[in-house]
């Protein structure tokens, strides 16, 4: 998908939250219409599928040419891949399976890909956003080095989360991967890491050490400026409530990246109070396990580093391939014994992200079940 930018095929989008539906339409990566917001409000189930109808007529009607796909981030959990949703928490009247991905292709003639708004973020941002930056920057550093996995993580009012290895979305067998947020707490061993790696997580924090009622907490914005020492509150308890929620989050971005070993990309509504959290979030990724016999073992076999400190990042692109022999040959292989990953925060926005990665999959699908040249307009 590098050249997903100046494909000239439009693709109808939706970004679906509790409160508003906002329809839009992609072509080369980039929105070409007005956003067109409708509320996500209804009496029935009815009369939200119509409302959701109306916003992809509305918007079809005003890109300059058919398309050839919708394409778009539903909350789950869902069964994405057949295009059918379940029970859902923020919009309750979805429930007992409904199958909103054939009804828009029954509706409007044409492919309907539906995901999670996390597969969606981490997928932009390894087509479009961080993952061809670095290793734009490792080939300018020299360094031959080049990544191909990636974990997208957003955190704000949930902890979400996507994959994206050598080239391609991780979904599981049940529609199910990247779901980070089901991780096990790390503070609170019988919770999940959402409820302490999140907006409620970082205020309780902040509750519990001040000794104030949730109700009278900041909003995270205001904690960070108060973290920051840009605006009158309790300076210490705010970083401290960021911590916590960074040896957290921590905790369970090391438990993916163990598994998967590829980049991690943070976006989300909280991405921006990164100064507060990011820097503690890599050493506890770094902090070393400790042994029955009273000794330590690295929390990874891989280094982590912070993609956003200069000098880290400088870390990260030197070339540290070294030359060895082949035995029994004058030959010689490269060999890197430093084995590194990087945490960095979104590079396009976590809403653009998700826009180019409902196109760029689209696309990548319609290629899929398409010889080249086939298609035609509905």
């Amino acid at each position: 998908m590098e050249n997903f930018t100046k494909d000239s095929r439009i693709v109808l989008t939706l970004d679906a939250g509790g409160t508003n539906f906002v329809f839009s339409a992609v072509q080369a990566g980039e929105e070409i219409i007005e956003p067109i917001i409708l509320s996500a409000k209804g009496e029935s189930l009815d009369s939200i599928l119509k409302t959701i109808t109306e916003g992809f007529r509305q918007a079809k009607s005003k890109v300059p040419d058919n398309p050839l796909a919708i394409s778009f981030a539903f909350p789950g959990p869902a069964d994405y891949e057949n295009g059918i949703i379940g029970d859902l928490q923020n919009l309750p009247l979805f429930k007992g399976g409904v199958a909103l991905g054939p009804m828009l292709s029954e509706q409007f003639g044409i492919p309907v890909f539906i995901n999670n708004d996390g597969d969606l973020f981490a997928y932009g941002e390894a087509i479009g956003g961080l993952l061809p930056e670095i290793n734009r920057k490792l080939e300018e550093a020299g360094n031959p080095k080049r990544y191909r996995n990636l974990i997208g993580v957003t955190l704000g009012t949930g902890f979400g989360g996507g994959i994206v290895s050598r080239d391609g979305l991780f979904f599981g067998d049940n529609s199910a991967g990247g779901e980070i947020n089901r991780m096990r707490n790390r503070t609170y061993k019988n919770f999940d890491a959402e409820d302490s790696v999140s907006i409620r997580g970082i205020r309780r924090a902040y509750a519990i050490l001040t000794g104030v009622n949730m109700a009278s907490v900041p909003e995270p914005k205001d904690l960070f400026l108060i973290g920051m020492g840009e605006k009158p509150g309790n300076r210490q308890a705010a970083v401290q409530a960021f911590e916590s929620f960074a040896i957290d989050a921590a905790d369970a971005v090391a438990n993916a990246v163990t598994l998967i070993d590829g980049l991690v990309v943070i976006g989300g509504g909280l991405s921006g109070a990164w100064p507060l959290f990011l820097p503690k979030m890599t050493e506890e990724m770094n902090r070393p396990f400790l042994t029955a016999d009273g000794g330590s073992l690295p929390r990874l076999e891989i280094s982590t580093l912070n993609l956003e400190d200069p000098q880290q990042l400088s870390a990260f692109l030197q070339p540290t391939a070294v030359e060895i022999r082949v035995p029994f040959s004058e030959k010689k292989a490269l060999y890197d014994s430093q084995k590194k990953v990087g945490l960095g925060i979104s590079r396009l926005g976590t809403s653009k992200a998700v826009s180019v990665g409902a196109y760029a999959f689209a696309l990548s699908q319609l290629d899929k079940n398409h010889p080249a040249g086939s298609y035609t307009n509905v």
